[in-house]
C-alpha cells in the first residue's frame, strides 16, 4: 500500500504533459528536428495523394468530357446503284456505320429504310425507333413501320401514328452521285 501511495504522489509532482506540444512516443517533447522530419513527411504524403488521385481521376474526366468536344462523323455511303431500286419499293439497306470501332467487326454495319419515290427521287429512314432505338420493321401490306418493342407505328412518310415515340423516324440524306446511291451515315439517331 505504501508503495501504492509513493507513485501516486511522484505522478502528482511531474509536470502535466502539455497537449499542444508534439511529443515523442515516451511523452517527453519532441526535438526541432523530429518535428521538422513529422511535417516533411505529412506533406509528402498529401503530395502523394493528390498525384495519385489525379492520376486516378484525370483519365476518367477525359472519358466523360471528350464525347461533348468531339464531331460526329458524316460520310456518305453507297448502298447500290439506282437500277436497283423499284419505284414505291421500301427495302432494309445495310451500310458501315458513321463511326465503327476497329474491332467492331459485325456489329460496324447499321441498316436504313429506304424508299425511291420516282426516278431520281429517294426517301431513307433510320431503322431505329425513336422510342428507345429498337429496329423498326416495314410492313408493306398496311404500308407501315411497326417497333416490336414497345408497339410504335409509323406512317409510311415516318409520322408517328401510334404508340410511345415522341417524334417521327429520323431521316437520313440521300443523293444520287455516279449512278450511284448514297446514304449521308450518322451515329444512331436516337432520341
Amino acid at each position: 500500500m505504501a508503495n501504492d501511495k509513493s507513485l501516486a504522489e511522484k505522478a502528482l509532482r511531474e509536470e502535466p504533459v502539455d497537449p499542444t506540444l508534439e511529443h515523442d512516443t515516451l511523452g517527453r517533447p519532441a526535438e526541432a528536428h523530429e518535428i521538422a522530419r513529422r511535417q516533411l513527411l505529412g506533406k509528402m504524403s498529401v503530395g502523394l495523394g493528390i498525384v495519385c488521385g489525379s492520376a486516378i481521376s484525370v483519365p476518367g474526366i477525359g472519358f466523360v468530357v471528350a464525347p461533348l468536344f468531339r464531331k460526329s462523323p458524316l460520310e456518305w455511303r453507297a448502298v447500290g446503284t439506282v437500277e436497283d431500286f423499284h419505284v414505291g419499293a421500301t427495302v432494309n439497306v445495310v451500310f458501315i456505320d458513321a463511326s465503327p470501332l476497329p474491332w467492331a467487326g459485325v456489329t460496324s454495319k447499321t441498316s436504313a429504310w429506304l424508299r425511291r419515290v420516282d426516278g431520281e427521287e429517294f426517301i431513307a429512314f433510320s431503322v431505329n425507333c425513336a422510342h428507345l432505338g429498337c429496329p423498326v420493321r416495314w410492313l408493306e401490306n398496311a404500308r407501315l413501320f411497326m417497333c416490336p418493342c414497345h408497339g410504335g407505328v409509323y406512317y409510311e412518310d415516318g409520322r408517328v401514328a401510334a404508340g410511345p415515340p415522341p417524334h417521327p423516324l429520323t431521316r437520313y440524306p440521300v443523293r444520287i452521285r455516279d449512278g450511284q446511291v448514297e446514304i449521308r451515315t450518322d451515329p444512331i439517331p436516337i432520341g
